[in-house]
């Protein structure tokens, strides 16, 4: 029976060209999926126009055993998708092989993560920084900076909660922070001493003005406060003077901070959950690698055969 699997991948091009409006590097790069696979499915004595499920696994299989990437042999399998979705809707085919076929968990990355120290240092630079200002602006850009940098470290707050803050956000007495966070879902976070000080010596210098823009941190942006990209700047700047590499540092990197050195310190999970304002527990989960490591250490501290291997038999 002839093959029919080059005219079709044509075809299905032609029609993401025409129909998709898909670019140029777009249509090559499915052509070089279909391509691979095809030559795959031909060793194995079957054709792309004719491949079953069997034969899709298989794909996906050499894929795997060639080195290739959870998120490259997804991508993979999502073209031939794409391209037996296009050959069932034509009439070419009346099934599709790729249906009962599951999707290569992709691994999720772990956050970047600067350790206690690394953050002390961030810490201790942003105070430096205060007392070694050269002008008066240059010293209050500089005690806003530490404000922010204390606050988002105590409280493990998304950066545009941070910057948006209202001026009357304090509650209970100043320990702690009511935040308005996605989905207008308010949550309390607790303040820290230090977070505490820096905030009043912030305020101390700008309260009028702050209380009269309604926002803790004002600016003359069309959002009436700073924006997540000046401090993201003056945050890269100050952890280049601490002798930290820029680029490992970021406003979300401290938030996967404060996280990780809560989870480390003993807190519990569902805890983490609530003070970072995660609807599910699974976006929280990412940080379990931390648990693991805390829970290991637990065992081969405290456990009573754990320092004597020879009182195990």
């Amino acid at each position: 029976m002839r093959d029919l699997s080059a005219a079709h991948v044509e075809a299905f091009l032609e029609m993401m060209s025409a129909e998709r409006g898909a670019a140029i590097n777009t249509l090559e790069a499915y052509r070089r999926d279909l391509d691979d696979a095809s030559s795959v499915l031909k060793a194995d004595g079957a054709t792309l126009a004719r491949a079953n499920s069997e034969n899709i696994r298989a794909v996906i299989g050499d894929l795997a055993a060639r080195g290739f990437s959870p998120a490259s042999q997804a991508r993979r399998l999502s073209a031939l998708r794409q391209f037996y979705k296009f050959l069932h809707a034509e009439g070419l085919r009346d099934d599709d092989p790729t249906g009962v076929v599951e999707s290569p968990r992709k691994r999720r990355s772990l956050p970047k993560i600067l350790s206690v120290d690394d953050v002390t240092r961030l810490l201790t630079q942003a105070e430096t920084d205060i007392a070694e200002a050269r002008t008066e602006a240059e010293a209050l850009q500089r005690i806003r900076f530490r404000a922010l940098l204390e606050l988002l470290y105590a409280s493990g707050m998304r950066v545009s909660e941070l910057v948006g803050l209202p001026f009357r956000v304090l509650a209970e007495g100043g320990r702690f922070l009511v935040i308005r966070g996605k989905g207008s879902k308010e949550r309390m976070v607790p303040m820290s001493r230090p977070a505490r000080a820096a905030l009043d010596a912030w305020v101390a210098k700008i309260g009028e003005v702050a209380e009269e823009s309604g926002f803790l941190f004002p600016a003359s942006s069309n959002d009436g406060h700073l924006s997540r990209q000046v401090f993201a700047r003056e945050l890269k700047e100050v952890a280049a003077r601490a002798g930290l590499p820029s680029a490992k540092v970021s406003p979300h990197v401290l938030r996967h901070a404060f996280a990780s050195h809560l989870l480390a310190g003993g807190a519990d999970l569902r805890a983490v959950q609530e003070l970072l304002g995660h609807t599910d527990i699974s976006t929280t989960q990412i940080y379990t690698h931390v648990l693991d490591e805390r829970l290991k250490q637990l065992v081969a501290e405290h456990h009573p055969l754990a320092k004597h291997p020879k009182n195990r038999d």
